[in-house]
């Protein structure tokens, strides 16, 4: 059962809404780098004394899990639209077998049937 374009486009727009939520959260803390989806965690300097120091690492090592993350995020999201326009959207990259409606709505990113 091929997804019909009504829900593509909604789950084209939930994809939409979804990078922007990303993008503006990274941005938040890192700097965009020229490759698309590719960031660079800032580091504050808030002082020279061991404990700011201290701090200043322990935000940035907690910063570049938390950039980690959301670029695997968005990564799956840029894939997923890209799968959108070449008509290849919705089918398990392990498998091969459609991924069911509940699952894309679920979280239309989804790469796999589970």
């Amino acid at each position: 059962m091929a997804l019909d374009q009504a829900v593509i486009a909604e789950l084209k727009e939930k994809l939409l809404i979804e990078k922007k939520r990303l993008e503006s959260e990274l941005s938040g803390f890192a700097d965009s780098t020229e490759v698309p989806g590719d960031y660079k965690t800032a580091f504050d300097n808030i002082g020279t004394d061991e404990d700011e120091n201290a701090t200043e690492v322990e935000e940035y090592v907690d910063n570049l899990a938390l950039e980690s993350n959301l670029e695997g995020q968005l990564r799956d999201v840029d894939d997923a639209l890209a799968k959108i326009e070449q008509n290849t959207y919705g089918i398990c990259e392990k498998t091969g077998q459609e991924i069911s409606i509940e699952r894309l709505k679920a979280y239309p990113a989804a790469r796999t049937v589970v």
